[in-house]
């Protein structure tokens, strides 16, 4: 293993993409209040508080567009197996946590992860209470982040709030769940405590991890990590652990500056979200003020389509990963200008509108028979 190269592991070039020491977010570490499961936007959609439509439509959102529908029963499977019994440590499994930290990126890779991160576990990334009002307790010291890309090629063919919208995000939720229980089971059959954390189930928030394990830098879009490569259009899961790990540093592609410029997400939210404004301190981070409200209403009450992922789609860093985006990838990564040139050509191409001559999907209701005539 010795002869390996971080560039040989990675599939996107990671190696190139600057490394600093803390997150580009301001983040005062001491003043992060632990967060609540049962505050999330779903979940006060589900509870009513956004009002009497979010709650009805909450129940069936997801259900009401068949693939989206099957891929949300497949994932109901991963629910419960987040955790279980640690084998014995067996004496022929190196201890090395450098080694063991490359083992696990190989192994998270097999299972079909894009990326991978590792980082120590941030106490402020425990939820403070879970769904059911108790206490959260994770001593775990390190987190293995796994992303999972939503597929380049739909992404070209959607509007980012059609029937296709809540599919591209749970192809990617189960395909993380699947990724994430298995390297937990593995890392517990090694004897090492390991639990996996995925859209149904999870003890920590993801953001803050994604951050600190190199993996993207927070952007414009209401708590989301953009990666340098793929932007926003993956979805993650977890693993926390005991393994003893080497963490990686965060990273530095450029992204405070692009998101400070374009408010391109903002522009073409259809529920207008999204803030347009400068970046606030709130609970201990920088970040932009986003209406939560305005956004889980419009994914969860959206009448023509399932859900809504717009800004994942007009986002400029949305791209497929061909010769002529990594050129202007390249670019907008290392000068400002460029990034400044790329926001208005990103429009002046026609960027985020969805190409309907690429889409391959049926736009269905499978409960009401509501949507438009397959093509």
């Amino acid at each position: 293993m010795s002869g390996y190269h971080k560039r040989d592991l990675d599939p996107f070039p990671m190696h190139k993409i600057q490394r600093v020491d803390r997150p580009t977010t301001k983040i005062l570490d001491d003043q992060v209040q632990r967060f609540d499961e049962r505050e999330h936007g779903f979940h006060r959609a589900m509870r009513g508080d956004y009002g009497q439509v979010a709650k009805n439509e909450f129940f069936r959102f997801t259900w009401k567009h068949p693939i989206s529908a099957a891929l949300v029963e497949m994932e109901g499977n991963f629910v419960n197996i987040v955790d279980g019994p640690v084998a014995a440590r067996s004496s022929l499994t190196p201890d090395d946590p450098a080694i063991l930290s490359r083992h696990m990126k190989e192994t998270a890779y097999f299972l079909r992860a894009d990326a991978v991160g590792i980082c120590k576990l941030p106490p402020y990334a425990v939820y403070s209470h879970n769904m059911a009002g108790e206490p959260t307790d994770l001593d775990h010291p390190y987190a293995i982040a796994v992303l999972v890309d939503q597929d380049s090629r739909t992404a070209e063919a959607s509007t980012g709030h059609d029937y296709i919208s809540n599919s591209m995000s749970f192809v990617a939720y189960t395909a993380t769940s699947f990724i994430s229980c298995i390297l937990a089971n593995y890392i517990r059959k090694l004897g090492y405590r390991a639990r996996a954390h995925h859209q149904s189930n999870h003890q920590v928030v993801f953001p803050p991890i994604l951050l600190w394990a190199g993996l993207g830098e927070m952007s414009r879009i209401n708590g989301c990590v953009l990666h340098p490569f793929m932007g926003p259009r993956f979805k993650a899961a977890v693993v926390t652990t005991d393994m003893p790990l080497v963490p990686d540093k965060p990273i530095d592609f450029g992204l405070q500056d692009f998101c400070a410029k374009c408010k391109k997400c903002a522009r073409e939210c259809p529920s207008q979200s999204l803030s347009y404004d400068n970046k606030i301190m709130h609970n201990g981070y920088e970040a932009y003020a986003g209406d939560v409200r305005k956004c889980t209403t419009q994914r969860v009450a959206n009448k023509k389509g399932s859900s809504c992922g717009t800004c994942i789609t007009v986002c400029p860093w949305t791209k497929p990963y061909t010769p002529f985006h990594r050129g202007i990838n390249w670019m907008m990564r290392h000068s400002g200008l460029a990034r400044s040139i790329a926001i208005r050509g990103d429009d002046l191409l026609g960027y985020g509108k969805g190409d309907p001559k690429k889409r391959w999907w049926f736009d269905v209701e499978i409960d009401t028979g509501q949507g438009s005539a397959p093509v």
